[in-house]
């Protein structure tokens, strides 16, 4: 039960903030400061979200499907990139600097490419998706691997451990905090690569609506989808919170000391 209070009082501050923000779009909104073609009220928006909620479902669908692909494929890429890195030093001073010039450039330069080299399916989706999710999980799973005790790895070689059960012993346990926060920061990038590339050619999902309805001025189904996307990042993201709690449920009884 106190647990239960205190996590409410830690999220009030959020929340008070939330609804402040939404007040004051009201406030501006029936104001008639801003023309409301250019910023809808926030009742339009809930209206435009509940009129067009089936439309709605079967584009995010598609956007999800994408999303949890490509950050699949990314986890996968980046753990494959980070276990070899750890492994040859001579590997990670040449790939490293290519991992960061990925990173440098805009995903809207990336994504007109993909959509001319694979195509207008979900190939070139999956793919700007793994591009943008891939690297913060491979650098917090390298930081995780160099952050080991040095002499718990010798522990392990005094009893004759091989490399595979030092990795999988004693370095990947150790790396799965930075690795949670590297997929948590993935999850949240993963649906926003999605509808970037549906932006430029595709034939569903939320990129397209957006485009459909811009096209058409239609500005408070726009903030309907900014609004589903927020709740659709917002869930991937609690997934992972979720997959942290049950991979490491130590750190939840160290949260509870804590506040005890």
């Amino acid at each position: 039960m106190r647990e239960k209070s205190v996590s409410i009082r830690d999220k009030l501050p959020a929340v008070a903030v939330l609804c402040l923000c939404i007040l004051l779009w009201a406030v501006i909104s029936a104001s008639g400061l801003v023309p409301s073609y250019m910023l809808p009220s926030p009742r339009d928006v809930i209206l435009a979200f509940i009129h067009d909620f089936p439309t709605l479902m079967q584009h995010a669908a598609v956007s999800l499907q994408e999303a949890v692909y490509g950050l699949l494929a990314g986890v996968l890429l980046a753990f494959v990139i980070s276990a070899l890195m750890d492994r040859f030093a001579l590997l990670e001073k040449a790939l490293m600097p290519l991992l960061v010039v990925t990173q440098t450039i805009p995903t809207i330069a990336i994504a007109p490419l993909l959509v001319l080299w694979l195509g207008f399916g979900m190939a070139p989706k999956i793919t700007l998706v793994v591009i943008t999710t891939f690297f913060p999980i491979a650098i917090g799973l390298l930081d995780g691997y160099k952050g080991v005790d040095p002499d718990a790895i010798n522990l392990m070689r005094s009893m004759q451990a091989s490399r595979v059960q030092i990795f999988m012993h004693v370095k990947f346990p150790a790396a799965l905090p930075h690795f949670f926060s590297g997929l948590r920061v993935s999850a949240s990038y993963a649906v926003v690569g999605a509808v970037i590339s549906e932006w430029l050619g595709g034939f569903e999902g939320l990129g397209v609506y957006m485009t459909r309805v811009k096209k058409a001025y239609a500005f408070d189904k726009m903030f309907a989808v900014i609004l589903l996307i927020v709740i659709v990042s917002l869930l991937l993201m609690a997934v992972v919170d979720l997959l942290k709690q049950i991979t490491m449920p130590w750190t939840r009884l160290q949260k509870e000391r804590k506040s005890s």
